[in-house]
């Protein structure tokens, strides 16, 4: 009887194989009517569900369970074959015949690729065109850009604190069109902030906010507060905050106060006091004795 499921199953993948739309198959095996219906659920699924009907069936007992086997690129998992009815699952793998309307961008070995940019970038003198230069070596052989390595890359110079390779190998980025994300934006601001590099920022930033007006996150808003209330300058606070409000980002707790304390540093309390209670609100939660409490703000200045 195992002999009998195990010779039907074959009999399926072999009729079946790369069938797109509805069929019905009866076949008589052994004096054994079945009845099957092949239902995809998609044209692109990647699992096809297969539902085999008993019509007529004179088997004493259950036969084959967990059965796994493959021909060519597709393959059939048994998952329950008993007397009444059998699900089998065909699961269809991509083949090289597939052709897809977008890159797909492997990630194998993006962690290697990152390390070793790294390495060439830190041993390099701190020029640009001999930073460049060394960058488009990197990438000479790749038939499409590595953005996963390059992405890895400043994070792993971002973690070694080494900024001016961080701006560096950012600038070489999205000069070449690539990794124009916010994530990216983020950390070449950072990089400028712990380079002391402000004017750079300042430029940078308003090409953002000219670019990318209506998709600016609420944490590279808050990246440029900390930038400007690091460097002592709270008119340029104020300005960022007022780009926010215009654009209706709300900044976090942090920032509000970065934002309070600029209004202050100017000399306008009353503007202090109207973010703080519009931004803060009257409560806050505190951790006391392991527990979440919420208290009210005893000050609105602190």
């Amino acid at each position: 009887m195992g002999f009998k499921g195990l010779s039907f199953v074959l009999f399926c993948i072999l009729v079946f194989n790369n069938i797109l739309e509805w069929s019905r198959l009866h076949t008589c095996l052994t004096g054994t009517l079945f009845s099957v219906l092949f239902e995809p659920t998609t044209e692109t699924a990647s699992a096809i569900t297969l539902t085999i009907h008993k019509s007529y069936l004179h088997f004493h007992k259950p036969c084959l369970a967990h059965l796994s086997f493959s021909i060519g690129t597709n393959r059939i998992f048994v998952t329950k074959f008993f007397c009444c009815e059998c699900v089998v699952k065909l699961i269809k793998k991509v083949g090289k015949q597939e052709h897809h309307l977008w890159s797909k961008r492997d990630s194998s070995g993006s962690g290697q690729k990152a390390l070793n940019l790294v390495r060439i970038v830190s041993g390099l003198p701190n020029e640009k065109e001999a930073v460049y230069g060394a960058l488009d070596k990197w990438t000479a052989w790749e038939t499409e850009f590595p953005l996963i390595a390059a992405a890895k890359a400043l994070q792993i110079l971002k973690k070694r604190n080494q900024w001016t390779r961080v701006i560096q190998v950012a600038k070489w980025m999205l000069g070449k069109g690539q990794g124009m994300t916010m994530g990216t934006f983020d950390t070449l601001l950072l990089a400028f902030d712990m380079d002391g590099r402000v004017d750079e920022a300042e430029s940078f930033w308003n090409m953002i906010l000219h670019t990318h007006t209506r998709s600016i996150s609420k944490r590279l808003f808050s990246r440029m507060i900390w930038l400007y209330d690091h460097h002592n300058k709270p008119d340029k606070v104020i300005e960022v905050f007022a780009d926010m409000e215009e654009l209706g980002v709300k900044p976090d707790e942090d920032t509000t106060k970065k934002i309070a304390h600029a209004f202050q540093k100017q000399g306008q309390e009353d503007k202090q006091k109207e973010v703080l209670k519009r931004y803060l609100g009257r409560w806050k939660y505190i951790h006391f004795n392991g527990e979440r409490v919420r208290v009210k703000r005893a000050l609105w200045n602190e």
